[in-house]
């Protein structure tokens, strides 16, 4: 085995030891009460390494920096936080309070998990024997019971999140279309993946056009978008796409005439 992969007297090796001192997620740990503690451990951690490891792992904070938050975060008020965390600890039912919509409803309710899905909390729980998610900035008061929860054994809070994510995903909106595209309109295409999802790239065409299968949101965007390429795209299909594009260019020019 390397050195360098050789384990020290704590029973980590080097690449486990820089994985721990990159950048913890701040604002997260602050969530739930961690922050303090976390600095507080990794502070311990790196008096009891080795002078080589701690070097290292000093070394690898200054060069990785892991920055979880994105540019348009929105601050949520999240007070029931801590009392949901605290049901988890203590394993204990709930009664919370919702708000959908305009209108607050109750729930009893198993607690099993909290995610974070960026910078934004969601609370896991057994209702009427379904695994259902909340947004906890929308819960707006929980009540902690002396009832133990019953937690299903075989559950596995990762795996749910991912698995509901994959059914949201797959249940929004979406429409499809075909185009044909010039090699003129390629920089574009792939520079603005943000508006739709490239499904599928044919292969390119003797005279270097492209075919391109995207997924938008609706028509009316996919409508806009491939108007504004003027004719360094066809469309293949729809069909009621392509003559959504004439009335849309129709409607400009009248507009431009008067």
């Amino acid at each position: 085995m390397l050195e360098e992969y050789r384990t020290n007297l704590t029973g980590l090796s080097e690449p486990e030891i820089q994985s721990l001192f990159l950048a913890q997620p701040a604002h997260l740990l602050n969530d739930l009460g961690l922050h303090k503690a976390s600095e507080a451990a990794l502070i311990k951690l790196l008096a009891v390494l080795p002078a080589m490891h701690r070097r290292d792992a000093e070394y690898v904070s200054q060069r990785i920096h892991i920055d979880g938050s994105g540019w348009h975060n929105r601050e949520e008020a999240i007070p029931a936080l801590p009392l949901l965390q605290q049901s988890l600890w203590q394993e204990c039912k709930i009664c919370f309070t919702y708000l959908r919509g305009d209108n607050q409803v109750e729930r009893l309710a198993d607690p099993l998990g909290l995610v974070a899905k960026g910078s934004t909390w969601y609370f896991v729980a057994a209702i009427d024997e379904q695994i259902r998610s909340y947004r906890v900035s929308r819960i707006q008061a929980v009540q902690l019971l002396e009832q133990a929860c019953v937690r299903p054994p075989d559950f596995d809070l990762a795996a749910f999140w991912k698995q509901s994510s994959q059914n949201f995903t797959s249940s929004l909106r979406c429409y499809r279309a075909s185009i044909n595209a010039s090699p003129e309109a390629l920089p574009r295409i792939y520079g603005s993946s943000r508006l739709f999802r490239i499904e599928q790239t044919d292969i390119v065409d003797a005279h270097g056009w492209t075919t391109f299968h995207l997924r938008f949101d609706n028509d009316y965007e996919a409508c806009a978008y491939i108007l504004s390429f003027g004719n360094q795209v066809e469309v293949l299909e729809p069909a009621d796409l392509h003559q959504q594009i004439i009335q849309l260019a129709q409607s400009v020019l009248a507009c431009r005439q008067h």
